[in-house]
């Protein structure tokens, strides 16, 4: 079995996904590129190998049972095992005007739909991949959070969080939920689950609005996604550090 780590990246076909892969395939990772859009999810096959990085595509709908079951079965061909999983995969769910999701007005289907993708689908990824994962000598597991999953921030006056967004943020912080149940499940384990913070990256996700770049954004994931044995599990962080819960 090859000594070079493999990592699958889910939704890397474009934005802070990209990045991430890109700079775990710097690193010197092999990088499964998971994306649902076959022509995108090949283009980016194509520019991060273009950049000397050992790239393969994953198909990957994170909302289904059967593309998940899929994807294992083809990362267990390509490596036999899998070193890092980002689950970066995500959607805000339709927005109202200055992007609120008014809690008041809001449309349970939107719920149930930003929380299929970006709650249901860590957990179906996670443990489609976990036999893979568990082949490794130092397992890393990252889920793409977002500081408006922040119950303290959101909560404080003082601070500024962005609009409401009664779909996004909950489903965000749902999703720290879970990392931490993965970190007690794992803990005394070689397995290392954590959340990572991008900030405001400027990308389609965000109509390209905010102060950050995607290489930015990824940097928090790239650290947690190769920590050290005796690093943290169970965190929530950012560039600057840990984000309270």
């Amino acid at each position: 079995m090859s000594e070079t780590k493999t990592a699958l990246v889910t939704g890397a076909n474009k934005g802070i996904g990209y990045a991430i892969a890109a700079g775990l395939g710097a690193l010197g990772h092999r990088v499964g590129v998971g994306a649902r859009d076959e022509g995108r999810r090949e283009t980016a096959v194509r520019k991060l190998r273009a950049a000397g990085v050992d790239a393969f595509g994953v198909a990957l709908d994170v909302t289904s049972d059967a593309s998940v079951a899929e994807a294992a079965d083809l990362v267990e061909r390509q490596a036999g095992r899998l070193d890092v999983l980002v689950n970066n995969a995500g959607i805000s769910g339709e927005m109202g005007p200055d992007w609120v999701q008014d809690p008041t007005t809001l449309d349970l289907g939107v719920v149930r739909t930003v929380v299929e993708t970006n709650v249901l689908g860590v957990i179906r990824v996670t443990n489609a991949m976990l036999p893979l994962l568990r082949r490794s000598a130092s397992p890393r597991v990252v889920n793409v959070s977002s500081a408006v999953a922040s119950l303290t921030r959101q909560a404080d006056p003082d601070i500024e969080i962005g609009p409401v967004m009664a779909a996004y943020s909950p489903s965000k912080t749902f999703l720290n939920a879970v990392t931490v149940q993965y970190a007690r499940q794992f803990a005394g384990t070689n397995i290392l689950v954590n959340a990572a913070c991008p900030g405001l990256v400027a990308t389609d996700f965000t109509g390209f609005h905010g102060p950050r770049t995607p290489e930015q954004g990824a940097a928090t994931a790239i650290r947690l996604a190769t920590l050290p044995d005796d690093g943290p599990t169970g965190s929530f962080a950012e560039d600057d550090g840990v984000i309270p819960w």
